[in-house]
């Protein structure tokens, strides 16, 4: 990701969510350093990824698809490459945070193998108040383990 491609990556994070990330806080994402991904699909941001590394843990704070590119496989494409560049980082763990309404995310980190190690509280808002957040974690595996 870079900065001209604030304006795409904040259009199709304003179309998923009700309560989006702003355009300043994917800016700030890139200035801190962090792994921010997008996936290009006919010269156009399709979808992103937001990955914070240290520690020897990774965390992915943000993987969006584009409603219109979605059911591709795009999703699952973005989570590789993250996951990709997590062990790239010698990282042991990755961490998320997902809704469990999102059932679609959760059947794909599933298939990742993610496990659901806790439940945090009130965590997402919601136009019907606060939803919890699963908290996943996936054991990455190196050759020489």
């Amino acid at each position: 990701m870079s900065h001209d491609d604030l304006a795409m990556v904040s259009d199709i994070e304003r179309r998923s969510y009700e309560f989006p990330w702003s355009h300043g806080v994917f800016r700030d994402c890139l200035l801190a350093g962090y792994k921010c991904i997008t996936l290009i699909r006919d010269e156009q941001v399709a979808g992103y990824g937001v990955l914070s590394v240290a520690a020897g843990e990774a965390h992915i704070l943000n993987l969006c698809v584009d409603p219109g590119c979605r059911s591709l496989g795009l999703g699952e494409r973005l989570l590789d490459e993250m996951l990709y560049r997590a062990r790239s980082a010698l990282v042991r763990e990755i961490y998320l945070e997902v809704r469990p309404s999102n059932e679609i995310a959760l059947l794909l980190y599933r298939k990742k193998g993610f496990v659901q190690i806790a439940e945090r509280p009130a965590y997402y808002q919601s136009d019907a108040g606060r939803e919890d957040a699963a908290i996943l974690v996936k054991k990455l595996v190196f050759d020489d383990d």
